[in-house]
């Protein structure tokens, strides 16, 4: 018989060995899928069963296949399976950064049984908020041969969480649709009041979240109120009671803050507090709501639209009340403060008060008069002596020009015996000719005074 063509690659990638352990095995072990009928897969085994026979022939200990062609073999084969839905529980997990594939070991810890699985970022991506290391996932993946090594892996173009991760999925999901709208958003937010006259608290019946926040608020600020709506915290009918309770106190004037507290549980418990409907109720609230859901660790959505998150009852009692003791003890520092304040204000200006009183200007103020005084005398004596000098000269100059002035004066030609002779009209005579005709009249003046005087023909007068 002549050598297996590459139609029937199972024949010739199997040992005759082989052939006879899988006959005693009997069937391989399908999944519900392939057990539901005839599919690619089952095919594919048929298939292989009916060329089991024939491996041996082609076989021996003369004629053995090699290793790599083995590999090859049993590769093409499994590439020609179908993809299949597979469960297990996340055991190892590989997210490199940058890297565009991320690695998986899914295990069956009943059978304590492992398998590599890659997938790309993005098919991991869409339940990367929910799933990690130990998260029980449903994937649907196709079986892959890597040749090389000679290694069954599956590759993954969908995982879906189970249980608890199915239910976070969903919870991420309406998360993001009401960050979307805005409901999250921080300038939604209320600020408290700092002393509320009523608080509002929504909380199961005689629970102990209850408890803790009347005990603490007021062993805080024991003249604080309340009013209490208790209701079913988890349950069918937990959502419809707390929205009504948080919309019967957000119509009361009165109440200032209002407060649903529950205690800790599992996420199936906490469920009511992420409903949308108890979300968007409170979104619409005009009265500060807080948050007091579970524990540190637990976070429902309620706790995103609340104005104000509290990690425990206890905590949403010592955010909402002020404690007596310590307001007190803070105004005590305030006086303190201020008296130190105004002290230190009046040491200062006391300082600087007797500085200035130190001052020689402050010690005698008459000093300043004084030096003025002085001053004043001084530009006084300064200005006499200028105008002295002034009016010395002024009366030397005068005196030089009035002697000037006397020896040009016609005042003093007349002293030394001349005398000036003027016509009737007034008009002086300078030469003979003007002295007019015989028995005319001039008018002769003398330092001592005038007189008349007539012409005579000779021009004597």
């Amino acid at each position: 018989m002549g050598p297996v063509g590459p139609a029937d690659p199972v024949g010739a990638a199997l040992p005759s060995a082989e052939a006879g352990s899988a006959e005693r095995r009997g069937p391989l072990p399908l999944s519900a899928e392939a057990r539901a009928g005839p599919q690619r897969g089952a095919g594919v085994l048929s298939v292989g069963a009916d060329t089991l026979a024939r491996m041996a022939l082609n076989t021996s200990a003369e004629a053995p296949l090699p290793v790599g062609e083995v590999s090859r073999l049993i590769g093409g084969w499994i590439d020609r399976l179908g993809a299949i839905w597979v469960e297990g529980q996340i055991t190892q997990l590989s997210r490199r950064p940058g890297a565009g594939v991320v690695f998986l070991t899914l295990r069956d810890p009943s059978h304590d049984i492992s398998v590599s699985v890659t997938c790309f970022r993005q098919v991991f991506d869409r339940i990367a908020d929910v799933v990690t290391e130990g998260a029980r996932v449903v994937v649907l993946a196709k079986p892959e041969w890597y040749a090389p090594r000679g290694q069954l892996s599956l590759r993954a173009t969908d995982i879906r969480p189970v249980g608890i991760g199915e239910l976070l999925v969903r919870l991420e999901q309406l998360k993001k649709s009401l960050a979307a709208e805005g409901l999250f958003a921080l300038d939604r937010k209320k600020a408290l009041p700092f002393l509320p006259q009523l608080i509002g608290l929504v909380c199961g019946r005689a629970s102990a979240a209850e408890r803790d926040v009347l005990e603490n608020a007021r062993r805080r600020w024991p003249a604080v109120r309340f009013e209490v709506r208790n209701t079913a915290v988890q349950g069918v009918n937990a959502v419809a009671q707390v929205v009504q309770a948080v919309e019967e106190l957000d119509a009361l004037d009165e109440v200032d803050v209002i407060v649903v507290a529950r205690g800790g549980g599992s996420v199936e418990d906490l469920l009511p507090f992420s409903d949308e409907q108890l979300i968007r109720a409170v979104a619409a609230c005009r009265t500060p709501v807080v948050s007091a859901i579970g524990h540190e660790p637990d976070s429902p959505l309620l706790d995103l639209v609340a104005d104000l998150r509290a990690s425990t009852p206890t905590d949403a009692a010592k955010k909402v009340v002020p404690d007596v003791g310590e307001e007190l003890e803070r105004v005590q520092q305030l006086r303190d403060r201020a008296l130190r304040t105004v002290r230190g204000l009046l040491d200062r200006e006391e300082r600087g008060l007797a500085h200035a009183l130190g001052r020689p200007a402050m010690e005698r103020p008459q000093r300043l008069v004084d030096e003025r005084e002085a001053e004043v005398d001084a530009l006084i004596g300064r200005s006499r002596r200028v105008l002295g000098h002034l009016l010395d000269r002024a009366d030397s100059e005068l005196s030089h020009t009035l002697a000037r002035v006397v020896s040009l004066s016609p005042a003093a030609t007349l002293e030394r015996g001349y005398a000036v002779l003027q016509r009737p009209d007034g008009h002086v005579v300078r030469s003979p000719d003007e002295a007019g005709a015989p028995g005319e009249p001039l008018r002769a003046r003398v330092s001592e005074g005038e007189f008349t005087v007539r012409v005579d023909r000779d021009g004597d007068g």
